[in-house]
């Protein structure tokens, strides 16, 4: 892929005057020779068909069956890389929390509901590795905490890693092949704080990325 900046200079035409202080562009990054592949079973679709209005608690949440999914990150090399999720429906969730990913407005802009994505280390396969743990920044990679084999949830502000080092803070080592079961976690908001006059559709999306380190 190419980049390609266009800087806009103004220009200021005056009398001459005494030369300004001189300012450098820099304009960086790293192009590596390795890429991975991340597939998601059922192309990533999740579909709880209909539910009923009646089934819905009056001032809670409803919680609908967890479901899961299955990942298998694929690279052309050993490579360290975390993973991130963008909610591409961000705002419409009825939690403040960077785990909690929307699921869209309705017809009233009344938030429907929040969904979050697990990760399990247990339930976690790389190739050679006889256990996965689980790593995390909270810091963009400065740093890590410190390496398990607890169940993690995907944050829209972390990055999510794996090594196989119990308590590492070295962050996630290289890894080629990774196949993992996530669980996915629904929750509809309050039957009072939605509008059921006509048909809400739930329209969550999230892209996970890949992020080389």
């Amino acid at each position: 892929m190419i980049a390609r900046y266009l800087i806009l200079v103004p220009l200021l035409f005056s009398q001459p005057a005494q030369a300004a202080a001189p300012v450098d562009l820099n304009v960086n990054g790293r192009i590596i020779p390795m890429s991975c592949a991340p597939i998601l079973s059922a192309n990533g679709v999740v579909d709880f068909g209909k539910i009923a209005q009646q089934d819905l608690n009056l001032t809670t949440g409803t919680r609908l069956p967890v479901k899961s999914l299955n990942l298998t990150v694929i690279c052309n090399g050993p490579v360290r890389y975390a993973l991130r999720m963008h909610d591409n429906r961000d705002g419409s969730a009825h939690v403040n929390s960077e785990i909690y990913y929307g699921l869209g407005l309705n017809n009233s802009a009344n938030k429907i509901g929040v969904y979050s994505l697990t990760f399990d280390p247990q339930q976690t396969v790389v190739g050679g590795v006889a256990e996965v743990h689980g790593t995390e920044s909270t810091t963009g990679g400065v740093a890590w905490r410190a390496a398990n084999r607890n169940p993690i949830n995907i944050g829209a502000k972390s990055l999510l890693g794996f090594t196989d080092t119990a308590g590492s803070t070295a962050g996630p080592m290289a890894i080629q092949n990774l196949t993992s079961t996530l669980s996915l976690e629904t929750v509809i908001n309050a039957k009072q704080n939605l509008d059921l006059s006509t048909d809400i559709l739930m329209d969550g999306s999230a892209t996970l990325e890949v992020e080389y380190l």
